[in-house]
């Protein structure tokens, strides 16, 4: 079927469309001699709220009769010489539309009275007059009671229809079957929702999409993300190759249960994008600011789907008039940390006077930054239709329209009750700033300067659309931006967002926009029920909290980390000068390993120049094997204890090891012994930390405390020992130690999971985090020192911002994470069943996965070139690997 010119958008919002007919319009005043010519072929609609006549002809109009506004519907019982069929509809009313002459997008035109008589060519009166009568009668209720006998006819009418199992292929099976909403912008169209073993289907009610069902196969689905609708968590948004879907189910248990059986199916194969992974990857600038805030959207429910939460951009640039932007300026950026409403202190001042006389539930913004509405407002020239099914079939007064982006500004920043934030086309230079031109030629009408509206008012310093949003898209992915970004996030969808982060904020909105609120489930008064239905959807939501903590900031600047891509010569001391490889490395090459330990490898280390392994085990032994000779150089019995860690001062040969017998050693590996042992702890030392620059060793124990050595002279044999602060006590075993790169911190993790971060210089507590509810094996700074890499007895791996505490990535392991070692962007994991793990850091990626060991792997370093990373492991060995070779 031809569906020409209707779709729902010529619909109210909310209104349901059902079937259509093939017919005959005769005009009231047609005679034999004009009938001919008079009359009209095409489809009458049947709708929830109205009948729409759509006429072959694209160049009349469509006819849209609101069935509140008609008088009379009954069979047509008249009689001429020229009509002689009685299956037909006559309708009289008291006020009807027309809309689309000449198929041109304009205001809709309001007609007075008129009889209409509609000739049915196929379908029986008798059966569709009853339901038109039925709607007839809803539409003469108040808006609450004409919604519920609305939805009983559409539940009446749905129940009947089933799925077409036509549509199946001979071997598929039906999984689930239910009914569901496909969402669009604006409207709903009801349908049934089906799953079977190969595709998803969407099977209308009504006959107004494209194709009677919308067929998904689950092998092109990419993502399936679970989202709330009018803020009740019964929305399914699908991306897949050939298609696009966002659903609402009626009750969240139906969705979620879709959402499982969906996820059951051997067929799926989702993209693993993991929201930890693209934040760290947008810290290190992989991702651009646009495709993080674009990304962070979608975490937070607001979808193109869905006028009612739609992605939300923030305003960067707050000059618009001058005729040259300097975007080195920080004058020409807004405050990030901010919500719109507080950027003009004046206005903050009178909201905030105003606030503070309000009863509960009070709030300081009586508009969202967010609506339907507003989105229109920058949208009206590319979805004037949008806005005229808004809008009741009229465009905004032509003063109040997106005339000039100069003044949609000054608006936001002063006016008492606009706070709107921007939406994404703003930045997208994809689509070239389309949007702010009337390519359509609507007339909108003239403003109070008797001017045409047109084309948006640019600033002076934009020389068109195009270069507009080009030099917006520059400002968002600015330094300034980037540095200041997260505290726009924490407004928006952190934790600033609500409760009293947001009152000392100054971003305290009206209390229906926020989820929790209300319980539209419980409202059984349908009157109050649909009032509160519209107000969240017209007044604008809040996003769904993606982030509890504050958001960590993007690094600035050129990348600490070396970038994956930029192979770097670098001598090994193996022998030869190679590439990294370790970018396009599929598998670890065995390099040499070691077997003279007799029991576990408790650490080690490799040499600052890459030529030798220094080892430790439970065996008391410690033992030196030269790489450049591939054999073992020393052994050496110390004390009767298993030993746990050990360090070497630089430009010597002397080792501090440490044991379980409570006691810190200093060996001399020049002539083969031990010149101090101190007994500095009430229970087994557990790990060592040396830093370099502070000269300060640190040693953690089972006894909860971390003790801080001075005293180390490197430039002497007669290293002293001098317990500089007594000690720092914990709540259970200290299980790892660290300094960062700078020495400006050390972490200390604890056997019931707690992270402590002291300050250096003052042995203060920085941070202290509990993350992972698990005792914490391993510990390591990154290489910028602002993040923290965490490995668990419970398989868990985390790598965690050190100034907020957030998780920025999370990954879990089917067994324990027992070692780890970050050196610049490349990170090495072992675990307990013996797996070595090798990331790429900088883009958050996995390079591959090697069983090492025959068991756990208790400690791994890399060397400072990373050419090989050194492993040792509970079954007494040490293995020496690199990256398997690969044709560049």
């Amino acid at each position: 079927m031809d569906k020409g010119r209707f779709s729902l958008l010529l619909l109210d919002p909310g209104e349901i469309y059902f079937e259509d007919f093939s017919s005959t319009f005769i005009p009231p005043d047609a005679t034999r001699k004009s009938y001919d010519v008079k009359r009209q072929e095409g489809r009458l609609k049947m709708c929830s709220k109205s009948l729409v006549f759509e006429p072959k002809d694209f160049s009349k109009p469509l006819i849209k009769i609101p069935l509140k506004e008609c008088i009379v519907i009954e069979q047509w019982k008249g009689s001429t010489s020229f009509i002689e069929s009685r299956n037909a509809l006559s309708i009289n009313c008291k006020e009807y539309i027309e809309m689309l002459e000449g198929n041109v997008i304009a205001p809709y035109q309001f007609k007075e009275s008129a009889n209409f008589l509609f000739l049915l060519n196929y379908a029986s009166i008798g059966n569709c007059l009853t339901m038109i009568s039925q709607l007839h009668r809803a539409s003469t209720l108040p808006q609450a009671e004409q919604s519920h006998m609305i939805d009983a006819i559409v539940h009446s009418r749905h129940s009947r229809v089933s799925f077409d199992p036509l549509w199946l292929d001979l071997y598929e099976k039906i999984v689930i079957e239910t009914q569901a909403d496909k969402i669009c912008p604006l409207n709903i169209n009801p349908g049934r929702c089906v799953l079977s073993t190969v595709r998803l289907y969407f099977q209308p009610f009504n006959n107004i999409e494209t194709y009677p069902v919308i067929k998904i196969n689950l092998n092109s689905i990419k993502r399936i993300v679970k989202r709330r609708f009018l803020l009740r968590h019964i929305g399914l948004e699908i991306y897949a190759h050939e298609n696009h879907i966002y659903l609402s189910l009626p009750t969240q248990s139906e969705r979620d249960s879709l959402y499982e059986k969906l996820l059951d199916q051997p067929e799926l194969k989702l993209d693993n994008l993991e929201q930890n992974v693209i934040t760290l990857q947008w810290q290190n600038g992989i991702i651009s600011n646009y495709d993080y805030l674009s990304y962070i959207n979608s975490l937070g429910d607001r979808t193109v789907n869905d006028l009612t939460q739609y992605p939300v951009f923030p305003w960067v640039i707050t000059n618009y008039t001058d005729t040259q932007l300097d975007l080195n300026d920080q004058k020409n950026y807004r405050d990030l940390s901010k919500p719109v409403g507080a950027l003009n202190p004046d206005r903050l001042t009178r909201l905030l006077d105003r606030y503070n006389e309000m009863a509960e539930p009070k709030f300081i913004y009586g508009s969202h930054y967010s609506t339907p509405g507003f989105v229109l407002y920058y949208l009206a020239r590319l979805y004037p239709h949008y806005v005229l099914c808004m809008q009741g079939g009229r465009f905004d007064h032509p003063d109040r329209m997106f005339n000039s982006l100069a003044d949609a500004f000054k608006n936001c920043f002063s006016n008492m009750s606009d706070f709107k934030e921007l939406i994404p086309e703003f930045y997208d230079t994809t689509q070239e700033g389309k949007f702010l031109v009337n390519s359509l030629g609507i007339n909108f009408g003239l403003r109070h300067n008797n001017t045409k509206v047109g084309d948006v008012e640019l600033p002076p310093w934009a020389e068109n659309p195009k270069h507009l949003v080009e030099t917006l898209k520059t400002a968002l992915e600015s330094d300034y931006v980037s540095a200041n970004l997260h505290g726009w996030i924490d407004l928006i969808f952190g934790y600033k967002q609500k409760g009293e982060e947001a009152i000392r904020a100054n971003n305290l909105f009206y209390h229906l926009c926020y989820e929790g609120n209300v319980d539209l489930d419980a409202i059984e008064d349908p009157n109050e029920r649909h009032a509160l239905e519209v107000q969240i959807m017209e007044f604008g939501q809040i996003p769904k909290q993606v982030f509890n903590v504050p958001h960590p900031k993007r690094k600035v600047g050129p990348p600490l980390l070396t970038e994956p891509y930029q192979i770097q010569e670098s001598h090994n001391d193996l022998g030869s000068t190679v590439k990294d490889p370790w970018a396009f490395a599929t598998d670890l090459t065995l390099v040499t390993s070691f077997n003279s330990h007799k029991n576990t490898v408790s650490h080690l280390i490799i040499s600052e120049d890459g030529t030798k392994v220094t080892s430790v085990g439970h065996d008391s032994k410690v033992k030196v094997f030269s790489l450049t000779q591939n054999r073992q150089t020393r052994s050496a019995n110390v004390g009767k204890m298993p030993l746990s860690g050990c360090v070497q001062l630089p430009d010597t040969n002397l080792l501090v090891i440490g044991s379980w017998d409570n006691q810190l050693l200093i060996y001399d590996m020049d002539y083969g012994r031990v010149t101090t042992d101190v007994l500095v702890h009430e229970d087994a030392i557990t790990c060592l930390s040396y830093g370099k620059i502070s000269n300060l060793l640190l040693s953690g124990s089972g006894d909860c405390s971390v003790k801080v050595w001075k005293g180390l002279n490197a430039n002497t044999k007669d290293v002293i020992i001098e317990c500089l602060f007594k000690h720092l006590d914990h709540n259970s075993a200290v299980q790892y130690v660290c300094f960062d790169p700078n020495d400006a911190h050390f972490a200390v993790a604890t056997e019931d999971g707690e992270i402590y971060i002291y300050q250096t210089q003052t042995f203060s507590l920085f941070k202290k985090y509990s993350v992972l509810n698990s005792k914490i094996n391993a510990l390591h700074y990154s290489p910028d020192g602002q993040k923290l890499a965490v490995g668990a007895d419970n398989g868990s791996f985390q790598v965690l911002d050190v100034n907020t505490g957030m998780p920025v990535f999370n990954k879990t392991f089917s067994t324990k994470v027992c070692s780890l070692k970050w050196e610049n962007n490349l990170l090495a994991i072992g675990c307990e069943n013996g797996m070595l793990s090798v990331w790429n850091m900088f883009e958050v990626r996995v390079i591959l996965e090697h069983e090492a060991h025959s068991g756990a792997i208790k400690t791994v370093d890399i060397s400072k070139d990373r050419a090989i990373i050194v492993t040792g492991s509970q079954d007494k060995t040490i293995k020496v690997w690199a990256p398997n070779k690969v044709v560049l």
